[in-house]
This record gives structure tokens, sequence and C-alpha cells, in this order.
């Protein structure tokens, strides 16, 4: 038996779960038990922008209006009609809101696989790879929970930083950051800090100013009411990773010097809402994979997951140290758990310091 969440497509807070009969694995593919999963406002910008970006279609549910949440975790195989790859492996990648799944791999390495169903051959590589942790130079036991819980943010947050760099910042000195609470924020605001001359301001609401403080990786943090001590005539870049459509609209309003508006995703997902007839640049959906492909390109992928590992390794020995450790992972087990958990996060509760860590089982 599968237990699945679901999530209503047109009402992100409505859920149910399902439980279903497992079908017979065809030759070729496997079975894995999923767990522990993360889940972070990552995941609600997934579904924010289910329909919009086909994060719905890497899972479908099979009943209409409702759809299956990807999340990043790890997975155990528990079944396997594939030669090439074992029963007991454990792997990381992109899976379903459900206690399994069923994969078809393809495209084998020493490294990983991709999945080769055939309802993912549209959909983006990047989230069809599936890493055997064996292997991986990223993985490491202890640091499983926040792997999963950092390691999708922490790679948009690098490509964020390595984006704006490429292009100069587009002749901005100062990068402000909303929801600067999030994790994806604070790990592009960690990647910034290390640029020379580059002012970093986070955003955030007055509860969270304190915490974002003391990460120590914004230049300054201002809450939402404080935009007026931007200087108007500063020149900026914007990275929305809040989605408040007012918020938006109040930045491009307040600061005409404003040379760059990226949208990152929706933590606020109450507030969503359309980018047209904004003063100011156009606000551009930033969306990482592109980035992937160009640096690809530019560099080749050796020396792209090279540079990627060593900012990694950095970036989790300071979440992780134990003087003053950014993050606390808490983990949350059995489905009515997991649904809790969900709307949590989808209504933004909670402490910016838990990382939430789920399992179905």
């Amino acid at each position: 038996m599968t237990t699945t969440l679901l999530v209503r497509h047109d009402a992100l807070g409505t859920t149910r779960l399902r439980t279903a009969q497992d079908a017979p694995l065809a030759p070729g593919q496997v079975r894995v038990r999923i767990a522990p999963f993360a889940l972070t406002s990552n995941n609600i910008t997934y579904a924010a922008f289910g329909d919009a970006m086909h994060y719905w279609d890497f899972f479908p549910s099979g009943e209409a209006g409702w759809g299956v949440v990807p999340v990043w975790g790890f997975a155990t195989v528990a079944q396997s009609l594939h030669p090439g790859v074992a029963v007991g492996e454990r792997l990381y990648g992109y899976f379903p809101m459900a206690d399994q799944a069923v994969l078809q791999p393809a495209r084998l390495t020493p490294e990983g696989f991709f999945d080769a169903a055939p309802h993912r051959a549209a959909l983006h590589a990047v989230y069809n790879r599936y890493t055997r942790c064996n292997t991986d130079p990223c993985y490491t036991a202890p640091t499983e929970d926040l792997q999963a819980l950092l390691r999708p943010l922490f790679m948009t947050a690098w490509l964020i930083d390595d984006f704006l760099q490429d292009n100069g910042f587009f002749g901005a000195a100062t990068v402000l950051l909303s929801s600067a609470s999030s994790k994806t924020a604070s790990a592009t605001a960690f990647q910034l800090a290390q640029r020379p001359g580059i002012e970093v301001v986070g955003l955030t609401s007055p509860g969270n100013k304190a915490f974002c403080e003391s990460l120590g990786c914004y230049s300054r943090v201002l809450g939402y009411d404080e935009l007026g001590k931007v200087p108007a005539e500063q020149p900026c870049v914007y990275v929305d990773f809040a989605g408040n459509a007012d918020l938006r609209r109040d930045i491009h309003t307040r600061l005409p010097n404003l040379r760059y508006s990226s949208a990152i995703g929706g933590t606020h997902v109450e507030q969503l809402g359309g980018a047209k007839d904004l003063p100011g640049p156009r606000a551009t959906l930033f969306f990482a994979p592109a980035q992937v492909k160009k640096r690809n390109d530019d560099w080749g992928a050796a020396t792209l997951n090279a540079r990627l590992l060593e900012a990694w390794q950095a970036y989790i020995a300071r979440v992780a140290d134990p003087a003053a450790p950014w993050l606390q992972p808490r983990h949350h087990r059995g489905p009515q758990a997991v649904q809790a958990a969900y709307l949590d996060v989808l209504g933004g509760r909670g402490d910016p310091r838990v990382g939430h860590m789920l399992s179905l089982v």
C-alpha cells in the first residue's frame, strides 16, 4: 500500500491522504521507500507554480484538480527489476510526498541514474536525476537532514549569486533580498556576502529581524515597513523570494534606480500576484536550470560540480557550526503529522531555525 498526501491545485490549504494498492513492477523498474524528506518554503513554491512551471507533472495524482507536491529527500530501494540497481541502495533526489515511489532507471553511472518514466521525458533533467549516496561527494550520513533541507535550496542560491555576478550585478552594488529569514534567501546572502563591494540587505517581517541579524550574512536587515531607509537614488537589484505582489510594487515604485528585479519563489502564497505594469525593470522569473545549462556550456560539468561542492562544504560547515547552528532539524512521522507540518509551512508558521524532516511511515 502507498500513502500519498494530495493537495488541491486551486486551494493549496485543502489536502487529503490517499492510500492505494501498489501496482506490480514492470521490468526495468524499481520501488523505493521514501524517508525522510524535507519540507520547506521551496516546496510551497513548487505547489504555487505547479501549473505554470509543470511541477504537478512530475508525480501525477491521476485525479483531476489534485496534485502531489514534489520534495527532496532520501529513499531506499525496496524492490528492483533493474539489473543495475540493487535492493538496499540509498538514493538522494526528487520524490513525491508519499511513502514510496516507482522509478524507471536509465543512463546509469556509478554516481546515479535518471528516471526514464515516459511522463517525465519532457520535464527538466535536473529534477529527474537520482544520486547514489555511496558515491556522492556531498553525502555524509550525519548530515542527511541538512542535505535534504538545504542542498536544493543552496544550489538555487549559488546559481542566483553566480547569475548576478555573471551580469555584473546589473551595475548595482546593493542587493535586496525579500523573505530574508527563508533558507534560500539566507543561503543566497551567504554567497553574496563573499563578494567584495556588494551590500546585502535582508527584508523581513519585524518578528524575524533578530534571527536574520544573528546569521551574520546580511550587511543590514530591514523590516518591510522600513524600505524608506534605502536611499531612493541607490542603484539596487531586487531578488524576490516572497512573491508578494504589493511588496514588489512598493520596491519598484520607491526605487527609481532599480536595475534588475528577479522573482525566485512564493513564500507568501496568499499574496502572489502578477508583475504587469510595474515601474522600472520587468520582474523576471529566475529558472535555476537555465543557469546550470549556461555554466555547463561555459565551464563543463566537472568544473561546475567542483565549484558547487567547494561552496556547499563551506556553507554546510557554517550552518552546522555547533557553537551557533543556523538550523535545527525536527522530525515528523506519520500521515497526520506530515499533513499538519505541510499546513504549518504553507501558513508561514514556525521558527525559522527549525527545518522540517518528514516521513509518512
